[in-house]
This record gives structure tokens, sequence and C-alpha cells, in this order.
């Protein structure tokens, strides 16, 4: 049993002080990327709620044991640049979103929000709207698949792309709990689906076109959610990975954003990023789009430089994917660097989705280096 505990939280002891009055207090869960594109999190007590992030104070950590730091000058700064409510301790706890910062008044440079919070504002004439899909795969314990066969496969891929039922889904459970504890949390999280490879799931993050992504719950009167910006739903996707790796402790289940987690005849994971600005989604949106295709295709290289780890492994010109030495785009083609949905093609405008980003790639990055390039010249 005492193994066990090491894996699993026992939830059901916990839950018999979670309802212990705090006394006014709050606990504020502060959440920054470490140098490997991982959540790191640490608690601080404040003494009243906050309605807003500039009432947080500044906050530190170990930076050498964390990849962002060496030892002889170990102090990194945490500055708050979004809140959320807490799922899992809920009340008035929080769960704090932080920029890492160094000593010397620079951002640090695992940073890599600052940059795309730059980027964003320059060019916030544009309009750009992001809808990312973020897949993963979920693991046991032992780093295999998990509900595969022990250190085997289950039949080939065909029935498990958003498939019902035993033996076609997997950790459904683990799933539901987190699209709930998003929704919970203002997360602008938009739907979920069983992906191709089994134990492979999708969830996205971000606007749709015709969706108005304000909440107008009155729970969340005192944690403001809008139209989400592009460094906004960099934030939305960042507490998302964090709340699903939280969530799956509970179940003893292990997530994975590697791209190409089994190889061989599997699907990888991607982020694929949606994009659409002001001028696509305008009448005779199409050639806005045409352009960018061409601007995109000059910076290919540049952009799988920062499109995640591995993704060589994923990026083969199969399984759904475009070749990594190549840039390619069309319409309603999965197999291409660049997908212009058929409705976007038939209405001569709107978004296309960008199928090159890794999963573990960091949003920042991929929105940023979009901006930038769409907003240059050639």
């Amino acid at each position: 049993m005492a193994a066990d505990s090491t894996v699993i939280s026992n939830t059901e002891n916990l839950m018999k002080y979670m309802s212990l009055d705090q006394r006014g207090r709050v606990q504020a869960e502060y959440i920054w990327i470490d140098a490997v594109g991982g959540t790191r999190s640490k608690t601080k007590t404040l003494s009243k709620p906050v309605k807003s992030v500039d009432e947080l104070p500044e906050w530190n950590f170990d930076g050498s044991s964390t990849g962002q730091a060496p030892g002889d000058n170990s102090d990194v700064y945490l500055r708050p640049v979004a809140f959320f409510p807490d799922p899992f301790r809920q009340g008035d706890n929080i769960l704090v979103l932080c920029e890492t910062w160094d000593s010397d008044g620079s951002p640090n440079k695992f940073n890599y929000r600052h940059d795309a919070a730059r980027l964003m504002e320059t060019n916030a004439k544009e309009e750009f709207w992001f809808g990312l899909e973020q897949e993963y795969t979920l693991l046991g314990t032992d780093g295999w698949p998990y509900g595969w066969p022990r250190g085997g496969f289950p039949g080939a891929q065909g029935p498990y792309y958003c498939g019902v039922g035993t033996g076609k889904v997997y950790c459904r459970d683990i799933v539901e709990a987190h699209y709930r504890a998003c929704l919970y949390a203002g997360i602008n999280i938009s739907g979920i689906n069983a992906e191709v490879m089994p134990s492979q799931w999708e969830y996205q993050v971000g606007p749709c076109p015709g969706i108005d992504s304000k909440f107008d719950s009155p729970f969340l009167m005192n944690f403001p959610i809008h139209e989400l910006t592009g460094v906004e739903v960099g934030d939305h996707l960042w507490m998302s990975r964090f709340i699903l790796h939280r969530v799956a402790e509970e179940f003893g289940v292990r997530i994975s954003f590697e791209p190409k987690p089994i190889k061989g005849e599997w699907n990888g994971a991607g982020l694929h990023s949606n994009v659409s600005t002001a001028s696509t989604r305008a009448e005779g949106g199409m050639k806005a789009i045409e352009a960018a295709m061409k601007k995109l295709e000059a910076r290919h290289i540049e952009h799988i430089a920062v499109y995640g780890e591995g993704n060589e492994e994923r990026l083969t010109g199969r399984h759904e994917t475009g070749n990594i030495d190549k840039f390619s785009y069309g319409v309603a083609d999965r197999g291409g660097s660049i997908r212009i949905p058929r409705q976007v093609a038939k209405d001569g405008k709107g978004y296309f989705e960008d199928r090159r980003p890794a999963s573990n790639a960091d949003p920042y990055q991929i929105t940023g280096i979009i901006v930038e390039t769409m907003c240059g010249g050639l």
C-alpha cells in the first residue's frame, strides 16, 4: 500500500480536510514553465481574495533546480500575468500563471511569453485569432500507453478516432475530469475528442468562428474572461496543460506531449494551430491567406526550429502529416504543412490550420513566429 500512495493521491481522505475554514486566507498556486517545457508550481498564502493580477506579489524560486539559472546566481523571479479559479482547492483559491525573470531585470531565456506579448501588441491592428488543438497520450506508470497490452499492441488504427465503447477508448474519466476542471477555471476550452491512436486524446483551446468566447457565468464575475489575444490563448493552453497533469496525478496516469510516443504505424501528436486575421476573415480573405502561404513557405525552416522537440519523427509525410523538409498547403489536405478548410475555400474567407507544430511545442513561440512572419515583408 505504501508504494501505491506514491503514485495515486488518496483523494477520499484528502477531501475531509478540503472543507476546513481557511480563516479568510487564500491559497495561490504559482505556476511557471521550466527549461524543458514542463510546468512547475508552489503555493503562497495570501491574506485575502484578489480581484486583479496587480494585487499578486512577485515571488522567486531556485532556478538551478529547474535548469533556468546557474547555481551561483540561482534566484529567478516569478511575475504573475494571469490567474484562474482553482478547480482543486476551489473557493477563493487561485491558480497563478507567471513569467520568469532574471535578477538583472531581463526576461529569463525560457520566458517566451514576453516576446510573444510584444509581437501581439505591435501588430494588434491585424486582430489575430488563434485556436490550438492540443493532442496528448495517456501512459501507465510503466511508460506504455494506458490500456494497451503490456509491451504489445492493440488492433490497427481505425476504430479509435472519436470512438465510443470499451476497447475503443481509454481513460475517458480523466478526459472528462480535465474538461470540467478547465471549465471551472475559466479556461477557454472549446471541445474534446478521442484521437486516431488509442489512448490519445485532443482538446481545443481558443476562439472559434462564430462563437463568443466570453464567459458570462456569475461564478466567474471576479475572474474576467474576454476575447483571447494570441498571448492569452497561450496562457490558457499552458494552464490547461498544468490542470491535465494535476488531474492525472489522482488517477495514477502519466501525460505525454511527445510528438511520436510510439514508433511505427501509429499517428503522432500535434498542436495544430488555427490562424485568422481581420484580413483573412473579411470578404475576399482568400487573397490574404494565399499571401500568408508565400510568407510561411519562405520561413519554413525557422518555424520548424520552434515547433517542438522530436518533431522530425512525426513530420514524415505519413500519418496525416506533411514532410518536415518541404512546405506544402492545400484545401482539405491533412497531408500538407497547412490545411485550408474546404468551407473556407468555398466562402472565400476565414482561417487556415498550421499542422506542423508538435504537441510539445510552446504556444507562445508558435503564435509569436506566425505573427512575425505574416506581418513581415517578403
